[in-house]
């Protein structure tokens, strides 16, 4: 996608969404943290009305720790690997205490070294609580870099390195939330909705839908005859 498209690109998703943000429900800084962890292969929906009640009593990690393993484990026992993530939420608050002084730190790599957290947790909690320009790559910034032509990569870190270059700054902080709620919404995996996208004049794809969901394809052109 050229530089003036991207541009436009972003343009119009921010008329559409103003003011994004996580879909997940949080207090602070640690909640949004112990909420991302918990999103692995669960749904936002599932994870807030599992984590409403939960942070209701816990928010931060020294009541996480009070309440112990077994009591989180039922909390959030209607989520996917319950029992890993249950865990890894004490293991996390533990590390928090131990190393930070119970503060979720601004930083990476610190970040990355608790469990449960791998380089897109971290790069939500940096985005979403800090306000730091990051982008973490899931399944639909993914699906939309690659798809619309944006920043295609064959792995989510070169897909989010290429993003880091082709977003222009003014963008570059909401970025990742309009990527993703796009591709939750409108760019979506099986049945993109094109005729109602507001930047499928930009987009690379190939197999745009019609009104009725059909794919369709850009004709080949046909070779030349030989003089």
């Amino acid at each position: 996608m050229k530089p003036k498209n991207v541009d436009e690109f972003f343009r119009r998703l921010a008329e559409q969404r103003p003011n994004p943000r996580s879909e997940l429900e949080y207090i602070n800084p640690y909640t949004l943290l112990v909420a991302v962890v918990l999103s692995a292969q669960a749904t936002d929906v599932g994870v807030n009305k599992a984590t409403k009640p939960l942070f209701e009593i816990a928010d931060t990690p020294e009541k996480m720790l009070e309440l112990g393993e077994d009591k989180v484990r039922h909390y959030i026992r209607t989520i996917g690997l319950y029992r890993t993530k249950a865990k890894n939420v004490i293991g996390l608050s533990t590390l928090l205490l131990e190393r930070h002084g119970g503060v979720v730190p601004n930083d990476q790599a610190a970040l990355e070294d608790l469990p449960g957290v791998g380089r897109k947790t971290a790069n939500v909690v940096r985005n979403a609580a800090f306000g730091e320009p990051t982008i973490a790559v899931d399944t639909h910034i993914f699906r939309v870099s690659n798809r619309t032509g944006l920043a295609p990569g064959k792995n989510v870190l070169t897909v989010e390195l290429k993003l880091l270059k082709a977003v222009p700054k003014p963008w570059r902080l909401h970025a990742h939330h309009w990527l993703i709620l796009h591709g939750r919404y409108t760019c979506k995996a099986l049945k993109p909705d094109c005729p109602n996208c507001i930047v499928s004049d930009l987009c690379a794809y190939p197999a745009k839908t019609t009104l009725g969901g059909v794919p369709v394809k850009k004709p080949k052109p046909k070779p030349k005859k030989p003089a």
